[in-house]
């Protein structure tokens, strides 16, 4: 399974002497972190974040006791339109973390694990448009496409079908339930972990 990685030989510099300094470290070890994010917008340049969820990966296990599941503070550009996608409204997120504070935790929980996600290109992109200006840098950690994972191995056994990406697809094919609502930050990284560690086994099923 292919692995990705946007780290910068400017950004590492830059990065040596401070805390984060240890995100720039090479990873070595068998964790993976499934990350997931509810947005208001699927333009990268204008969605903000209304959620994030992350759970560790060590091996073949998904430890759902280790956990990172932050609704943040109501954003401007909250509608109609993405509520009905998430199902988060403004009372939902009453209470919820500043921006500043729910990356800083995201960034302590990741680590310099690999990331892995569903369309996790544009999870990070996202991302990294607000982590840049505040921390200096964008996540230097591997990616790992969940719907690339598949494809390969789908192609592998059966080169002649088209595959069908959805993620609802994937998840009904690979015998792994839905946790949780569809587009819930946390019941998406879970499923999604859950698909992964399946693909992890080399076994479609029939």
């Amino acid at each position: 399974m292919v692995l990705k990685t946007i780290i910068t030989a400017t950004d590492r510099w830059h990065q040596k002497d401070s805390e984060f300094s240890f995100m720039f470290e090479p990873y070595v070890g068998d964790e993976v972190i499934a990350l997931d994010c509810e947005m208001t917008s699927l333009d990268t340049q204008k969605a903000e974040l209304v959620s994030i969820a992350a759970v560790k990966i060590k091996g073949n296990q998904v430890l759902t006791s280790d956990k990172l599941d932050i609704k943040l503070q109501k954003p401007e550009n909250l509608t109609g339109d993405s509520i009905k996608i998430h199902r988060i409204r403004g009372v939902d997120l009453l209470g919820g973390e500043v921006l500043g504070d729910a990356l800083q935790q995201l960034l302590e929980f990741v680590g310099n694990r690999p990331i892995m996600g569903y369309n996790i290109g544009y999870d990070m992109a996202v991302l990294n448009r607000f982590i840049r200006p505040r921390f200096g840098f964008s996540l230097p950690n591997k990616t790992i496409e969940l719907s690339q994972c598949y494809m390969t191995q789908l192609q592998r056994a059966t080169p002649d079908i088209e595959p069908d990406l959805k993620f609802e697809t994937i998840a009904k094919k690979l015998d792994v339930p839905m946790v949780g609502q569809r587009h819930t930050a946390l019941g998406d990284a879970i499923t999604t972990a859950l698909m992964y560690v399946r693909l992890l086994k080399d076994s479609l099923p029939a």
